[in-house]
């Protein structure tokens, strides 16, 4: 089964020779080395670069094991490159090669090569890597497949697919399995043996026990608000151990860097500014994420939220948590000050859009709760609310929009509705 990764693909092309290193990052085993070797390359043999003008390394194989010397490297790819026409270098796992950011700076300086390099450990993806190259590298990001790119390759419909989704995430190597077990045991395993490893190696990390638990509790908050103190105290009451604010804010940046995680500031929608305290963390598959806690904690709504949390990622857009304050009168007249929450202010642009995320809006209560923060809102950018299922989209009496997860995750330009 082969499953298309036009959007990167696309991403890919338009920066076909444009002078920098294509420099291709995101979490492990998200199909990096499928989109650059397989289908990268056949784009460019189908667009007349003949084979013997790919040169093609994947560090590690070990039949490429000398090519990890950066200077033998560097001597074949010059060898290789037999006349002035134009070469394409597709460089996989350039983390095996001891000072690969001297390596790629000399290749930048070969005018008749186009470079693409991707990696696979929290060394080389780390989000500081493009800056090595000084304003000539090129980052495009990879996710695991979205909900979009599963359900074109999955042999079922529509709720089989979610209900899978919700389970197992979007990593490519696990929609090829069928078995559910399968499923579960490799992302246990790759969770542990894999990401877990990469950062603690990476981080010189003494105390495994320390992160693994804050990734369990990292994992069990998801669309919650919390901070470093909260975390140091359920520490504390929870297993008597000192785990330190700052050792805690340290940890949660190597694992955001590594592309596990990710952070979501609270932005003050009324006081156009961000607000430092109690973030919201996601992360990057759910797969994983469940697979940490055993398949627990299946909590739908929270789910629901890292899913278009990650969709409007992959859509390009920067996501923030809105945070909306209002004033109510208590029962004794006193005015009292309340917050009330946006999931999500995605902005692209001068575009803005408020989403809220439920399950369902069956009741008026929850509508309320839904709603009230929309109505709190002093500006007229779109008001969206993505509930579980497949409603087609359609506009309240107040103008908020209303629409299905599938309509949302089917459709590339849904929010323009």
């Amino acid at each position: 089964m082969e499953i298309k990764r036009n959007a990167y693909l696309e991403q890919l092309k338009i920066r076909k020779d444009n002078g920098m290193i294509k420099i291709i990052t995101g979490i492990r085993r998200c199909g990096k080395s499928f989109l650059l070797f397989v289908l990268f390359k056949k784009y460019l043999i189908e667009n007349g670069v003949d084979g013997e003008h790919i040169i093609e390394i994947a560090l590690d194989g070990i039949e490429n094991e000398e090519l990890r010397n950066p200077k033998k490297c560097y001597r074949y790819i010059r060898d290789t490159m037999k006349d002035e026409q134009k070469y394409y270098l597709l460089l996989d796992e350039v983390q095996f090669m001891p000072r690969f950011e001297e390596v790629l700076n000399s290749l930048l300086r070969i005018s008749n090569l186009d470079v693409y390099v991707t990696g696979s450990n929290s060394k080389f993806l780390s989000s500081d890597v493009v800056t090595e190259f000084r304003g000539r590298g090129d980052e495009v990001r990879i996710y695991p497949l979205s909900f979009a790119e599963f359900y074109a390759a999955f042999d079922g419909d529509y709720d089989e697919a979610w209900n899978e989704y919700m389970i197992y995430g979007g990593l490519p190597q696990v929609a090829q399995f069928s078995d559910e077990r399968q499923k579960a045991e490799y992302l246990k395993n790759i969770f542990t043996n894999v990401y877990i490893k990469d950062v603690v190696e990476r981080n010189k990390i003494q105390n495994m026990d320390e992160i693994g638990t804050l990734v369990d509790i990292l994992a069990s908050v998801i669309g919650t608000p919390t901070n470093p103190t909260k975390i140091s105290h359920t520490f504390a009451s929870e297993r008597g151990d000192s785990y330190s604010n700052k050792t805690i804010s340290n940890h949660i940046d190597f694992l955001a860097e590594a592309f596990l995680i990710s952070k979501a500031n609270r932005y003050d929608v009324k006081g156009r500014k961000y607000v430092g305290a109690n973030l919201k963390y996601y992360f990057t598959d759910v797969g994983l994420r469940n697979a940490r806690l055993n398949f627990r904690q299946q909590e739908p709504t929270h789910i629901m939220e890292n899913i278009v949390y990650n969709e409007l990622l992959v859509r390009g857009y920067n996501v923030d948590v809105g945070i909306v304050e209002v004033y109510a009168k208590n029962q004794e007249g006193k005015r009292l000050r309340k917050q009330l929450e946006v999931d999500f202010v995605a902005n692209q642009g001068s575009q803005r859009y408020y989403i809220q995320v439920t399950y369902d809006m069956d009741s008026e209560e929850k509508q309320k709760q839904e709603l009230s923060s929309f109505r709190n809102i002093p500006d007229s950018f779109k008001k969206i609310v993505i509930v579980n299922g497949t409603t087609k989209p359609w506009r309240n009496d107040e103008g908020f929009v209303i629409m299905g997860m599938k309509s949302f995750l089917l459709n590339a330009d849904s929010l323009e509705f």
